[in-house]
């Protein structure tokens, strides 16, 4: 696709302020309100620099989250191959998706509100189910390398643990998300025993 091979080819500086200009815009004033004018206002550039590099204001907001979806699977990378046991792993799981939820919320809203977007705009759901498709895979070859180190003997495919991994902790955040006076530990507790049963085997 013509649009997402220039989103993908956009790099330096420039980039880093667009996407963190339309990250800013999308906390402060939500999707619908995040237009390219805003953002090009916030970033110090010019409107038509957007339109060039990115076509269209959903193929921005998929680069926001790409760009921080990369940022936080390759952060768990390094403390990931150093855990020596499913505890180990899920706790290292397990404290960056409360990190997350607590100190970056914004992603999650924007998350989802792609998903929704993405059930009218074809585009958007080609581009955010690539997006997580290459995310999977990213996963998965970490979850591969515990299983050939005998750290996790999962019971399915790794492929189904991956999905099934990235479902708990879709569900979480919407669960903290919608409803955050509540005290979410006893859903967080349930869901990290579920994966350990999955991955021990």
């Amino acid at each position: 696709m013509e649009v997402a091979a220039k989103t993908r080819e956009l790099s330096g500086e420039k980039a880093q302020r667009i996407v963190e200009a339309m990250r800013s815009s999308v906390a402060r004033r939500g999707i619908a309100g995040s237009t390219f004018e805003h953002v090009a206002r916030e970033a110090g550039v010019s409107r038509g620099l957007l339109h060039y590099y990115f076509g269209t204001k959903e193929a921005l907001l998929v680069e926001v989250v790409r760009r921080d979806t990369e940022h936080r699977i390759a952060r768990l990378d390094e403390p990931l191959a150093r855990a020596g046991s499913v505890d180990e792993l899920l706790e290292i799981l397990v404290a960056d998706l409360e990190d997350s939820i607590q100190n970056d919320p914004g992603f999650w809203v924007l998350l989802f509100d792609l998903f929704t977007a993405g059930r009218r705009n074809p585009e958007i759901q080609r581009e955010v189910a690539e997006l997580f498709n290459r995310t999977r895979a990213h996963v998965a070859e970490i979850l591969s390398a515990k299983q050939t180190e005998g750290v996790i003997s999962p019971r399915i495919g790794i492929e189904a643990v991956v999905a099934f991994l990235f479902a708990l902790a879709d569900g979480i955040a919407l669960q903290v998300l919608s409803d955050p006076e509540r005290d979410h530990k006893d859903v967080i507790a349930a869901s990290t025993a579920a994966a350990r049963h999955v991955l021990a085997g």
